[in-house]
């Protein structure tokens, strides 16, 4: 039996060196995929987005990527993925309670979504493939976090490996690659750099448990995060400003 060609892992932990002609950016509408938006444009890239409609309690984010992909980006995806398949997370209505006033610092959160980033990562590289993009951008971040599997480093080595082993840009030796540019940045830097970059944090939106005029809560683990990153970075979040 003939072996494919192997093709090492294209994973990136800072933006792209060569400005090549596409860029897909997984756009939830938060904090950090706004920046990575932005990080993304400033390399001159031309942009495409993608955003998941899971059933998410927080929905008011997919209104704030709509309108960043309206601006920013040649067209904007927007998947349905059936949310009967995510059972046991706070994140979908049915599923146990949103915690408050704690960030989870043991074990994996009930935030957790199961295998999100397995599947949001697989739709953005079929799309990618279909529309000869060469690069996928995601906001995952393993250092200020709450704890999820698919944020960390060797879930997206991993990832990217099997990915160029069963796809045809992979084995003909032109992989996708998939730049994650602030895994290892803390939130206050993320948006240190969302500041320089000119981002509009007030156009985002983090919280997993939204008010019925889409202000943040205040006091689930994402807007505590936020909070901090902010506090850390001696600004203050537009989005709770007086």
């Amino acid at each position: 039996m003939s072996r494919l060609p192997y093709t090492k892992p294209a994973i990136r932990a800072a933006c792209i060196e060569d400005n090549m002609e596409r860029g897909l950016v997984l756009l939830s509408g938060g904090l950090d995929s706004t920046t990575v938006l932005y990080m993304a444009r400033e390399r001159g890239l031309t942009l495409f987005a993608l955003s998941f409609n899971y059933g998410q309690r927080h929905s008011v984010e997919l209104e704030k990527a709509q309108s960043l992909a309206n601006r920013l980006c040649e067209k904007h995806f927007v998947l349905n993925l059936d949310p009967a398949i995510f059972k046991n997370t706070a994140l979908v209505p049915g599923g146990p309670e949103v915690p408050m006033d704690a960030v989870s610092n043991s074990g994996i959160p009930v935030t957790y979504v199961p295998a999100r980033n397995i599947l949001f990562l697989a739709h953005a590289l079929a799309l990618a493939e279909s529309y000869e993009i060469s690069h996928v951008f995601l906001g995952v971040n393993a250092l200020d976090y709450s704890g999820y599997p698919d944020c960390r480093p060797e879930f997206l080595e991993a990832f990217s490996r099997m990915a160029n082993l069963g796809m045809k840009r992979g084995v003909e030796g032109k992989p996708i690659e998939i730049h994650a540019p602030l895994i290892r940045m803390s939130k206050a830097q993320i948006i240190q750099e969302g500041m320089r970059l000119g981002v509009d944090y007030r156009q985002t939106s983090s919280c997993y448990k939204p008010l019925s005029h889409g202000r943040p809560c205040g006091h689930c683990d994402s807007c505590l995060l936020r909070k901090k990153g902010f506090d850390d970075a001696g600004l203050t979040d537009p989005l709770v400003a007086p």
